[in-house]
């Protein structure tokens, strides 16, 4: 039996211009209709939504989460409609207008925010615990994220500085080999993270604020036999880390401070038979209060889209291949 598809009516407040909501020519209205088994039509401010209830009450949830982000001031754009709808199909606990619209840090007219709800949920993690592991494929935001939060921190006076490190191990090749000095040596292991802080800062204070040793990026090496205090400490690139590199980094801590780790275990450089530090951190630490793994995934890559497509293709190869050698190992001999 066919459900009966009642007309639903949606009236836009006057205070919201329309083609802020619906979009270029109706685009995102299309984008909705295109997500929904529902036809959508507007005509002034009132939207007609005809579809079975279900699809037609989610319609008119994802309208009062649009409105609600146009009401900050926050422009709409296809990826932000995309990603809401994503989030009401997920049937999560929190609203889409609340994780797109939470404003991290702004710079030269650029604000930094979380853009799907995993980069919501570590961000909040950042916040309510002393040690974060933010673990996802490249793209995912989740070493952006870390240092916008460093930022903050350091302008609202929470911390006195920040420290950024990374092992200097990547693509089989070693510091001494490698020809210059070894401020030469390194900087190529290290310039995303100036790359990034140069989205954060006014460029002409960043050296200012490194002579000062207000901001710290080191090789990971250079952590070892310090007790860091009153500092936002974050090591990228952690699962090139060994197990005992790991250990040497998280017990650095010293009062006041906080710590981010970020990886990708899919991604690792370490010469074959050495454990990823970050592959083993998480059975070891999992139910240690005040510290808190973050997930990230395909879902929830920036970048342009096809960047996603490639990770979940990936990951789907990968886990095909996982899958063939283990029956391999199961097939009697």
């Amino acid at each position: 039996m066919t459900e009966p598809q009642n007309p639903h009516t949606f009236t836009v407040p006057t205070s919201i211009d329309t083609v802020s909501l619906f979009g270029p020519a109706d685009e995102f209205l299309r984008l909705v209709e295109t997500a929904f088994d529902a036809t959508v039509h507007a005509r002034g401010n009132v939207v007609t939504v005809t579809g079975p209830a279900a699809e037609a009450a989610l319609v008119e949830r994802l309208l009062d989460e649009l409105v609600a982000i146009v009401r900050t001031g926050q422009g709409l754009t296809s990826e932000t409609v995309e990603r809401s709808i994503a989030m009401l199909r997920e049937e999560t606990q929190e609203r889409p207008a609340e994780v797109l619209s939470l404003n991290i840090l702004s710079n030269r007219g650029r604000t930094i925010r979380p853009k799907t709800l995993n980069q919501k949920r570590y961000v909040d993690g950042i916040d309510k615990h002393t040690i974060t592991f933010g673990i996802g494929p490249a793209g995912t935001g989740k070493t952006y994220l870390a240092m916008a939060k460093a930022v903050q921190a350091l302008q609202a006076k929470q911390i006195t500085r920040i420290i950024l490190t990374r092992p200097a191990v990547e693509a089989g090749e070693r510091l001494g080999y490698l020809p210059g000095t070894l401020s030469e040596k390194i900087d190529p292991y290290l310039r995303p993270l100036y790359d990034a802080l140069h989205d954060m800062l006014d460029p002409e204070t960043i050296p200012k604020l490194m002579t000062a040793g207000t901001i710290e990026i080191a090789p990971l090496a250079y952590m070892r036999g310090r007790t860091l205090q009153d500092a936002f400490i974050i090591l990228d690139e952690a699962q090139n880390t060994t197990p005992e590199q790991m250990k040497m980094f998280l017990t650095r801590l010293g009062f006041g401070s906080k710590i981010v780790v970020t990886g990708d275990v899919s991604q690792v450089d370490l010469p074959s038979g050495t454990k990823s530090g970050l592959r083993v951190v998480r059975d070891i630490l999992t139910d240690v209060k005040d510290i808190h793994f973050s997930t990230l995934t395909s879902q929830d890559v920036v970048r342009h889209k096809l960047v996603g497509r490639i990770v979940a293709a990936y990951d789907a190869y990968e886990g095909a291949e996982q899958d063939q050698v283990d029956r391999e190992r199961r097939r009697p001999r």
